[in-house]
């Protein structure tokens, strides 16, 4: 009789995959990624280096998978925030970007892998990390169209002109996300995904100085609450 459950031998694998990208992970807040080498995990796992080509094949196929599970880890803190959080669109925006910030002072080393400095010689393949790299902006998307179509947002007085190409793009990203925003909101909702994750960056690469200001979480959440207003939340929302 059949089941579900896996073998042993698919479990032991399930299990040396895992112990690799741990020890990657380990790696990566030791060394940087630039410095990360199967040949040095397969050392600390305790096996000959073509042991670990067995499971891995290369370097490359290592940090991808450490992107795709990072996107996912990150991801998941956002998704996990936001399961309780109040439904008025403003404040789960906030529990949105908090989570953000909590899961990159948490994992400085693999928040790094995903949006510090590119690897040198390394490009993480579209196939299998586009996907898990828009889940968090798809999710702050999401926020600021249920925003405009419960009639939440207050329009700009001034609104930049957009290019025929860039509101092609514009159009793209509607189709994409099943948004009703217009233009103006998309280009909003631009910088406020820049804005927030350019905020994020300075505070978990100490950017700031450490001793520009006393109280950080302070300061994000002054930045956060910029962003709601450019974005056309009412103060006080």
């Amino acid at each position: 009789m059949s089941t579900d459950q896996p073998g042993p031998r698919a479990r032991a694998r399930a299990q040396t995959i895992a112990d690799i990208k741990r020890i990657g992970r380990e790696h990566l807040a030791s060394q940087g990624a630039a410095a990360l080498s199967l040949r040095a995990v397969a050392r600390e796992l305790g096996v000959v280096s073509s042991a670990v080509y067995r499971y891995v094949r290369s370097r490359d196929e290592l940090l991808t998978m450490l992107v795709v599970d990072g996107y996912n880890a990150l991801g998941d803190a956002v998704d996990a925030a936001l399961v309780d959080a109040p439904a008025d669109p403003a404040t789960r925006f906030r529990v949105a970007a908090r989570a953000v910030r909590a899961w990159a002072l948490a994992e400085p080393a693999w928040y790094g892998l995903l949006f510090g400095t590119p690897v040198p010689g390394y490009r993480a393949p579209a196939a299998d990390t586009v996907a898990p790299g828009v889940r968090v902006v798809a999710a702050l998307l999401a926020i600021i169209d249920d925003a405009y179509r419960g009639d939440r947002l207050a329009p700009p007085a001034n609104r930049s002109a957009v290019s025929a190409r860039t509101s092609a793009d514009f159009a793209a990203i509607r189709a994409e996300f099943g948004l009703t925003a217009p233009d103006w909101l998309i280009a909003a909702a631009l910088a406020a995904w820049t804005g927030l994750f350019g905020a994020v960056t300075f505070d978990a690469f100490d950017m700031y100085g450490r001793d520009t200001f006393t109280d950080r979480a302070e300061v994000f959440e002054l930045q956060v609450e910029g962003l709601l207003r450019m974005l056309g939340f009412v103060p006080g929302d």
